[in-house]
C-alpha cells in the first residue's frame, strides 16, 4: 500500500525545503511544502516496492555521508529527490532499461518544478543534468557531484546480505506481472553488466562499498542462473 503524506516523517518536508533554499529557491515556505508533498506522493504509489520513500530516504542519507566530496551538495540532494520521481513498472522493457525509473522525464520534471520554485535556471538545469547522469550510471569523469549521486543511488548493493535479499525481493515485487523467465533474463543481464564494470562506485568514499556490493551481486547472479537452469524448456 502506498504511503500517505501524513505517514511520512516530518524531515522529508524540511529536507526538501533546505536543499531548495540552498539552491536559491525564492518560493514561499508553503510553496516549498506543497512541492515536497507532491514529490512524496510520487514516491509513495502502490506500484513501488523498492523505488519508494525508503529508497529516497536512503539515497538522501548516502548523499549526506558523501557530501564533503561534492561541489554543491544541495544540488545533489535535489537530484536525489527527483531522480525516480517519474516511475513506471508497466512493461518488461522499462525494467531492462532502467528498473522503471523514467530518468529523462524525471530530469525534465526537476527542471520545470525547480524553476517554478525560483531556483535560478542554470542551477535547475544542473539538477536535471545530474538526474540524467543516472540513466546508465556512468557519470562523466571528473564530475564528482554526479559520481556522489551515482554512488548514493547504488548504495543498496552494498548492504548486509540479509538486507540485500530483501532488496532483491522488493525489485521482483515491482515486476510481479513479468513472467519469471523474462524477469530472470533481464535481471541476469543487468547483474552481469554491473560485474563487468571496472568500478561500480566512483567517489573516493564510495569505494569502500565496492567489495560488499560485488559479493552481493555475484551471489544473486549465481542464484538466478540456477533458477533459470531449473525452468522447464520453452515451447517451440
Amino acid at each position: 500500500m502506498g504511503v500517505n503524506w501524513t505517514d511520512a516523517p516530518q524531515w522529508f518536508r524540511s529536507s526538501f525545503a533546505r536543499a531548495a533554499r540552498g539552491a536559491g529557491a525564492t518560493a514561499t515556505d508553503d510553496e516549498l511544502a506543497d512541492a515536497a508533498e507532491s514529490l512524496v506522493a510520487r514516491w509513495s504509489t502502490q506500484a513501488r516496492h523498492f523505488h519508494n520513500l525508503k529508497h529516497l530516504a536512503t539515497t538522501l542519507h548516502r548523499v549526506d555521508e558523501l557530501a564533503q566530496e561534492t561541489h554543491d551538495a544541495d544540488l545533489v540532494r535535489l537530484a536525489a529527490w527527483f531522480h525516480g520521481a517519474v516511475f513506471s513498472s508497466d512493461t518488461k522493457a522499462t525494467y531492462e532499461l532502467k528498473g522503471g525509473e523514467q530518468t529523462p522525464a524525471s530530469a525534465e520534471l526537476a527542471r520545470k518544478e525547480l524553476t517554478q520554485l525560483g531556483v535560478p535556471a542554470a542551477r535547475a538545469d544542473r539538477v536535471a543534468a545530474l538526474v540524467d547522469s543516472l540513466l546508465r550510471h556512468q557519470p562523466a569523469p571528473g564530475d564528482t557531484d554526479a559520481q556522489v549521486l551515482n554512488d548514493a543511488d547504488m548504495s543498496m548493493l552494498a548492504v548486509e546480505p540479509q538486507h540485500y535479499k530483501k532488496y532483491a525481493a522488493a525489485v521482483r515485487a515491482e515486476y510481479a506481472h513479468i513472467p519469471q523467465r523474462d524477469f530472470l533474463r533481464a535481471r541476469i543481464r543487468i547483474l552481469e553488466r554491473l560485474l563487468k564494470r571496472g568500478r561500480i562506485f566512483l567517489s573516493p568514499m564510495g569505494a569502500a562499498w565496492e567489495n560488499p556490493a560485488r559479493q552481493n551481486v555475484e551471489a544473486e547472479l549465481s542464484r538466478l542462473i540456477k533458477e533459470q537452469a531449473a525452468l522447464p524448456p520453452e515451447d517451440d
